[in-house]
């Protein structure tokens, strides 16, 4: 009897676990499905914004000059900064894992980037570098699950007033990027000093056509003055946007994969309670025979 009370309360408490899961994947699965549409509606911004880079920059061709592509030198000590995004909470399979290990391979190819300064944005990361023994800087908390466009560009114009001020030679962000609701890979881009190659595929596609000439007005150093603090924005938006979609994903899929678990789970114990009650049934049934059989 106490066998089958034990696997009734396991049963319970696995059914009340799948529930749980089974509410966090909707939630997730519906804030994925918002975070997907804010994602994708800013890339042909940003991707346009590269095209008109590009353009540019061949336009000038060696005359091409700006302090966001590096023409100024920094300062002497200067040092590079490195801004890994991690999540606010857990239960999202390996996002944090992932993003975290990219982290540190870099970090143990660039030393000096490892000796630099290093922020974090999402409450994972802090207690994995921690454990790490590597210090961060400043952690960003203002971000959450929905980063919005003012935030995001505070703190793109502020490394870039940095960057140009010589305080840091260097800008990267390491993150999780969305490629497709199947596929999200950890990456490290390069935000400062700009690179036009951030988009290698377009740029390589667009290389196969015909060569094209341009006239800008007001003129191309202008023009370029003009868009490259709007790309560098534009860039670390969709980096954080990419973030948060992907971490959604991750939820998703791991709350799902802990759903099916849990109805398994149920149905093996569902199975171990029936055969414990029927030997429990047929034990009773022996008893009650032997002992009508003793009477006779």
């Amino acid at each position: 009897m106490a066998k089958t009370r034990e696997i009734k309360k396991r049963i319970k408490a696995v059914a009340n676990i799948r529930r749980i899961t089974k509410t966090m994947q909707m939630i997730a699965t519906s804030k994925f499905a918002r975070a997907q549409q804010a994602a994708t509606a800013g890339k042909p911004y940003t991707e346009t914004l590269f095209d008109l880079v590009q353009q540019l920059a061949g336009a000038m061709g060696s005359e091409v000059s700006h302090p966001l592509l590096g023409s100024v030198k920094p300062a002497p000590g200067a040092k590079e900064l490195t801004l890994v995004i991690t999540s606010d909470r857990g239960l999202c399979g390996p996002y944090n894992g992932s993003v975290l290990r990219t982290a540190m391979n870099f970090f143990k190819k660039n030393d000096a980037a490892k000796g630099g300064v290093i922020e974090l944005v999402g409450k994972k990361g802090a207690g994995f570098f921690k454990f790490a023994g590597i210090n961060v800087a400043r952690q960003h908390s203002q971000f959450g699950d929905k980063p919005t466009y003012e935030n995001v560009q505070q703190l793109a114009e502020e490394y870039t007033r940095m960057f140009i001020a010589g305080k840091i030679s260097s800008v990267r962000v390491i993150y999780m990027k969305f490629l497709s609701t199947s596929r999200q890979a950890p990456a490290v881009v390069q935000l400062l000093p700009f690179q036009t190659d951030n988009l290698g595929a377009k740029k390589s596609e667009a290389a196969k056509g015909p060569n094209q000439i341009f006239e800008f007005a007001p003129n191309a150093q202008e023009l370029l003055g003009a868009i490259l603090p709007a790309a560098v924005k534009a860039l670390l938006f969709q980096a954080f946007n990419d973030a948060v979609v992907s971490e959604h994903v991750a939820r998703m899929v791991a709350m799902k994969s802990a759903t099916d678990a849990a109805g398994k789970m149920g149905k093996l114990y569902t199975r171990k309670f029936n055969r414990a009650r029927q030997a429990q049934i047929t034990t009773e049934l022996t008893e009650i025979i032997s002992g009508a059989a003793a009477l006779k």
